[in-house]
């Protein structure tokens, strides 16, 4: 019984060991969170997410074009996402999914207000609605701490607009 139990374990920790190889040559990052260099790696050539839209999986033949083959979102949407917010600390960024999460920010002017943002990418095409953009508010009480406040319309608005110009902008110079 000890035999059989001393075997078990052995396998166990054996394939254990293997999957954690495994996984290790994949390059998978133990820290969701980026960092300003490694925001720019996110839409550089080469990578998964190309300036031309879209995520390609299998390198396909149109990789420059608005819409790519493959699964994810639009390359002019997310790359204009991540410069409209570069100010702001990341927290999560999934090109796949389409979906950015900011960390919570002060600006100097106003050190006890911060705000946090969701964003999300909503499809693989350049349209005026392929960007949800939720702003999230608090304010630090004379106590210390941090409470909720409602955000402006207008602000969500606002930053929708400047991510959908800015990435007309890309979209127009990437053109021959």
């Amino acid at each position: 019984m000890v035999r059989l139990r001393l075997l078990f374990s052995s396998c166990l920790g054996a394939i254990s060991l293997i999957l954690v190889a495994g996984c290790s040559s994949m390059g998978l990052q133990s820290d969701p969170s980026y960092s300003n260099k490694s925001r720019d790696s996110l839409y550089k050539d080469g990578s998964l997410v190309s300036d031309g839209g879209g995520v390609s999986l299998f390198g396909g033949a149109d990789a420059k074009s608005s819409v790519g083959t493959g699964l994810g979102v639009n390359g002019f949407l997310w790359r204009a996402t991540l410069d409209t917010v570069s100010f702001m600390p990341l927290v999560s960024a999934d090109p796949f999914g389409g979906v950015i999460l900011t960390d919570w920010h002060s600006a100097a002017a106003t050190p006890d207000e911060r705000t946090k943002l969701n964003i999300i990418i909503m499809g693989r095409e350049l349209r005026a609605d392929g960007v949800k953009v939720s702003v999230f508010r608090q304010i630090r009480s004379s106590d210390g701490s941090w409470g909720d406040a409602p955000a402006s319309a207008s602000t969500a608005s606002a930053i929708e607009n400047a991510i959908l110009a800015k990435a007309r902008q890309l979209r127009t110079s990437a053109k021959p």
